[in-house]
């Protein structure tokens, strides 16, 4: 199939890594504008080590006059706790609740709960920006995944704010998909046009898995890397892989957009 006004990624063979969970929307909508959709997770999310500190925080909810939530697994790590503490949205209501993109405000508003602040760009800067002069003197609780930047709760102490940092879950290396990423990248006939990034941590983990053989002959030299915004670009650039789609809305919409216009670009030369 030759690409098409409807079908505009047809012939292009598109690597997916979100987390095996999460991956379905994405592939789905990419298969549906005619891309064969390759699905390897890079990423895998585990329950924290211990779920006391989260406890303890949800505990004493009413202490704290804002909440910030930075993913959809934070939201649902959280939610899992509340209904096992048997906490109700009553406790829940005087938050103010700031969600980093659409996505984590969907997850929120699911749960029936108000969000009062989507930063205009989804990156941790924007959050910064937005509530510095509304937390001083405030207690914040940050709800996120083991191992994130700092830069969220270092710059909200500097404006004032006292904010406790709790995990609700963890991301690691997924080791069954080390062989079929490494099989899939040494076969010219089924390596991907494109590879998918929708994190820091899966640009990371996706080095990890190929190892010594992200420097093999030919390995990547035909690949094109598609990021969700400038934070997972930054760290592309870091690990020696150039960016050729860069998403201008941090979204998955956002990102499909830019792979159409880049594949639209290039079969328009």
């Amino acid at each position: 199939m030759k690409p098409n006004e409807n079908h505009p990624l047809a012939g292009t063979r598109i690597l997916v890594g979100r987390a095996r969970h999460q991956a379905g929307g994405l592939s789905a909508s990419l298969r549906s504008l005619g891309a064969a959709v390759i699905e390897i997770p890079f990423i895998e999310i585990r329950k924290p080590q211990s779920y006391r500190p989260l406890d303890d925080a949800l505990k004493s909810i009413s202490s704290y006059d804002w909440l910030i939530l930075t993913s959809v697994n934070g939201v649902e790590a959280m939610w899992e706790r509340v209904r096992r503490l048997r906490i109700t949205r009553r406790n829940l209501k005087h938050l103010k609740i700031a969600a980093i993109g659409p996505a984590t405000k969907k997850a929120i508003v699911k749960h029936r709960l108000k969000v009062k602040m989507v930063p205009e760009e989804y990156v941790a800067e924007a959050v910064v920006k937005r509530l510095r002069d509304e937390v001083k003197g405030k207690r914040v609780v940050l709800i996120r995944a083991k191992v994130a930047r700092d830069l969220i709760p270092d710059e909200l102490r500097a404006a004032g704010a006292v904010v406790d940092v709790v995990e609700a879950y963890e991301t690691v290396v997924p080791e069954k998909s080390r062989p079929r990423l490494r099989a899939l990248m040494k076969s010219a006939a089924r390596r991907p046009h494109i590879v998918v990034f929708t994190s820091s941590s899966t640009a990371k983990n996706f080095v990890e898995l190929l190892g010594n053989f992200k420097t093999g002959a030919g390995s990547l030299k035909h690949v094109q890397f598609a990021s969700i915004g400038p934070v997972t670009s930054a760290t592309l650039r870091e690990l020696q892989l150039p960016v050729a789609m860069e998403a201008r809305e941090f979204t998955m919409g956002g990102l499909i957009r830019a792979i159409v216009l880049a594949r639209y670009a290039e079969t328009s030369k």
